[in-house]
């Protein structure tokens, strides 16, 4: 299953890719969950990031920065899941900054997920997408 959000921001995307560090992750933690962030190393291939939801039950969702890029169009770096959350079995996560103009850009989050089997597939897509939209919120006040 894939979920992918498009949000338009101000800035130059390589100005915006540098920006996708701890700071930016704190500011886009779920309101309304008990998460912490554990480690966060980056966002370059081999980087990892540990965040451990602490209720109602507590989770660790570790993912590895499998690849990242830049050109004359886009930056980007993937993040692929290695521990997960019940009931995800599979998680990778495309962040990518893509140039509209030299001062505008999209920040594109494209998921694809599975659960264990399809019916939690298609039960984890609202929640999910209900989860990551409040980013596009987030994206435009922390680039304005």
């Amino acid at each position: 299953m894939n979920i992918q959000l498009r949000t338009k921001v101000d800035g130059n995307y390589k100005d915006i890719m540098r920006q996708f560090d701890r700071k930016l992750f704190e500011a886009l933690k779920p309101s309304l969950a008990d998460m912490e962030i554990v480690s966060f190393t980056g966002s370059k291939t081999g980087d990892k990031v540990h965040i451990r939801f602490n209720s109602p039950m507590k989770m660790e969702w570790i993912s590895l920065i499998t690849d990242h890029g830049e050109n004359e169009k886009e930056s980007f770096f993937i993040d692929e899941g290695v521990q997960l959350p019940f009931p995800l079995s599979y998680w990778k996560h495309k962040h990518i900054v893509q140039k509209i103009t030299d001062t505008t850009s999209y920040i594109i989050d494209d998921m694809t997920f599975k659960g264990p089997n399809f019916i939690i597939t298609w039960l984890l897509y609202p929640a999910i997408y209900i989860g990551f939209y409040p980013r596009k919120r987030i994206y435009k006040k922390y680039f304005s």
